[in-house]
């Protein structure tokens, strides 16, 4: 049987299709490639860099959807399903909205795919792939599959490999869908699989996706610890609350860490307070000063992101945490609208208050843009909040402002290879900047895509 697996692209610049100068491999689908049962013939099809051929012989088509991707996705499920071809949909926004996507593709999976993938690939080759497969949180992760990283060669992505330790986070934060998606679980591989899955490949560089790779310490310290003899440099995503735990950073440093993204949310207690962010709280009272010393004192480079439309926020309180971000110099810093999606606490408030705009829909919506408010904010109206977390963005990455962060000694001078972390990956970052600002969502123009009636729909 022959497989497709396909990342989605986001959508359209203009007439021109988005090209992410920046993409970093799919995991994902390389990890349903491992769990594929070697007979398959499995293709992989990235919508980021590559022209997609529907008429090119498939039995199956998968793909990976997050609801910033269903329009796209549904797009390009159209296309097969016309020619016969069945359609497999998995990931964030089938998990919170699987009624939806059941009718644009002929199985819905929610969940983790790891306990369902293989029934689902023999249901299709036998012919009677069913209407829904619900995959339960993996415990472990990813047990004994490796990613199969040959589908991701020659494809541009850039040179880190990415992999995954943990998966899910124990905090409640109202905005976030990974929470939802894990129940406030969190779930780590073994250790060993961990290093023989990184001495299987040849890079030094890694990436942990984790959605919080230290938010079991014990776990996050048993990790480092194997790390330090294989002499790797690795980013992931962490959270505050690691910095109370004075053995768990010497472990993080000494295993080759050069810094993590870090959701700083808000300068704003109310705002903390507001968005259920309390492992934030403690640290944001004298506005991150000890945090910050902690973190260049250990040498990480620091990718900020801040979350901005609260109803406590007010365009000066955004204008101020923009100047907060440069002058306390983050390698990098992202200044993120609020995006009510599906399931999650703050989806389900506008909803009650009737503020939420695009019909309730805004993945769907032909009108709406990238960057771009999808609800009524509290103390500004929603272009308001579109203008000036552009303009954040636009500052934060303009020429000056990036000379003005790079001259910090502890962290972005503190060796070559943080200098060329930084030099190489601000420059990616202001270009994606104005390149994703407004940008639509799918391929097609005016239009949202057609509901055809799906297994499940009866």
């Amino acid at each position: 049987m022959r497989l497709t697996l396909i990342k989605p692209n986001l959508g359209r610049t203009g007439t021109k299709r988005y090209v992410d100068s920046g993409r970093m491999e799919p995991l994902q689908l390389g990890v349903l490639a491992g769990l594929t049962p070697p007979e398959y013939d499995v293709t992989l099809v990235d919508d980021r860099s590559e022209i997609i051929d529907p008429d090119r012989p498939t039995d199956l088509v998968a793909l990976t959807v997050e609801t910033f991707t269903a329009r796209r996705a549904y797009e390009i499920a159209e296309q097969y399903r016309r020619r016969g071809v069945p359609v497999v949909m998995g990931g964030m926004h089938p998990t919170l909205i699987p009624d939806e996507v059941a009718g644009y593709c002929d199985a819905v999976i929610t969940g983790d795919a790891e306990a369902v993938w293989p029934t689902v690939v023999q249901d299709a080759a036998a012919g009677r792939l069913q209407a829904r497969y619900d995959g339960h949180i993996a415990r472990p992760p990813q047990a004994g599959t490796r990613p199969r990283r040959d589908l991701f060669r020659g494809k541009g992505y850039l040179p880190i490999t990415l992999l995954q330790y943990s998966r899910g986070c124990r905090y409640r934060c109202s905005y976030c869908a990974t929470s939802v998606f894990f129940d406030r679980s969190h779930q780590h591989r073994p250790v060993a699989e961990v290093v023989d899955e990184i001495r299987a490949q040849k890079r030094r560089y890694l990436f942990f996706v984790d959605d919080n790779i230290t938010a079991d310490h014990d776990a996050a310290k048993e990790l480092f610890a194997a790390l330090i003899p294989l002499k790797v440099r690795w980013v992931s995503q962490a959270s505050l609350d690691m910095l109370r735990d004075p053995e768990l950073m010497d472990l993080m440093v000494r295993s080759g860490c050069q810094g993590n993204v870090i959701g700083f949310e808000s300068i704003s207690t109310d705002s903390l307070i507001g968005m259920r962010k309390a492992v934030n709280r403690a640290a944001a009272a004298d506005r991150y000063a000890g945090t910050i010393e902690q973190l260049r004192r250990l040498g990480l480079q620091t990718w900020a992101a801040f979350t901005i439309g609260h109803d406590a926020d007010t365009i000066e309180s955004i204008r101020a945490t923009c100047e907060f971000a440069i002058a306390n110099k983050f390698t990098f810093a992202a200044y993120n609208i609020l995006m009510p999606y599906p399931g999650t606490a703050l989806y389900d408030d506008l909803a009650a208050q009737g503020r939420l705009l695009y019909d309730g829909q805004w993945w769907l919506h032909p009108e709406y843009r990238f960057n771009h408010a999808a609800f009524v904010p509290a103390r500004m109206s929603p272009a308001e909040l579109t203008r000036v977390g552009f303009a954040c963005r636009a500052k934060t990455n303009s020429v000056g402002s990036i000379l003005r962060r790079l001259a910090e000694p502890r962290t972005n001078l503190r060796n070559p290879m943080r200098f060329a972390n930084f030099v190489a990956y601000n420059p990616l970052f202001r270009r994606e900047v104005f390149k994703k600002q407004s940008m639509a969502l799918g391929y097609c123009e005016h239009t949202t895509p057609a509901r055809t009636p799906g297994r499940g729909d009866g």
